[in-house]
């Protein structure tokens, strides 16, 4: 596989916190909506595929192994949400709110 995130994919991403980890795959969930509010399909299909590849690091850190459940859920609903159907109708604002409580509690 080839890694956008090549140095966290090397273990860096290992050294980071459950919370720090959640955050950073907020970013790029968030990048990609905002980059898709702006009809930039291509930079929101970029911050997408980095942002699933974010969420298959979490899921493979042995630390996650009690919050697997929570993480490969999250990544379900969040590809259902951006590239199918959106059977869970998940709105853009939900997205933002579960990440942003990462990124609040990352950086208490």
């Amino acid at each position: 596989m080839v890694y956008q995130h090549k140095n966290l994919a090397k273990g860096g991403w290992q050294k980071l916190s459950f919370l720090a980890q959640m955050a950073n795959i907020g970013s790029e969930v968030i990048r990609a909506l905002n980059w898709r509010a702006k009809n930039n399909e291509e930079y929101a299909q970029n911050a997408f595929e980095r942002s699933l590849e974010l969420f298959d690091l979490t899921s493979a850190d042995p630390k996650n192994i009690s919050r697997l459940g929570e993480v490969l859920r999250a990544r379900e609903c969040w590809v259902d949400f951006f590239a199918y159907d959106n059977e869970y109708n998940s709105t853009e604002k939900q997205w933002e709110k579960y990440f942003f409580a990462f990124n609040w509690a990352a950086n208490k």
